[in-house]
């Protein structure tokens, strides 16, 4: 069995954002040459996630707005008496740090119009995030 690992970096905009990966994903995949297994998927940050979904404009904000609706920023939150982001790590917490997905034939098995995100929390930030691509 092959385990290949990759490294790649991203930039959010915006305090809270879904940032397609998709094809950073699919071409780790393609380029560890591994035809069968699976594909992990991970973020070491505490205020992001990685979220599977269809990239549409309005499902984007749809997620960002239930996100802002379920863990309000200012909510009375304990962690914000440290730093004032507590919303970030509840979402977080809910949405998860790692995706896996199978890989067939040499390539991620994604339904017609899932996508892979890295979903920002508390950003702009520079962030990290990392594949693992396990296999024959």
């Amino acid at each position: 069995m092959k385990v290949v690992n990759y490294t790649f970096s991203v930039r959010s905009s915006s305090g809270l954002e879904l940032i397609n990966i998709t094809g950073e994903v699919r071409r780790a995949v393609r380029e560890s040459g591994v035809k069968s297994g699976i594909c992990l998927v991970y973020t070491t940050h505490t205020t992001a996630a990685i979220v599977i979904n269809e990239d549409e404009p309005g499902l984007r904000e749809d997620v960002a707005r239930t996100v802002r609706e379920l863990f309000k920023p200012g909510g009375g939150w304990k962690h914000d008496l440290v730093d004032s982001n507590a919303h970030a790590h509840l979402s977080s917490i809910y949405l998860g740090p790692a995706k896996v997905v199978p890989v067939v034939d040499g390539d991620l098995l994604l339904g017609t119009w899932q996508s892979i995100f890295f979903v920002e929390l508390d950003g702009p930030r520079s962030r990290r995030y990392h594949v693992t691509v396990m296999g024959d």
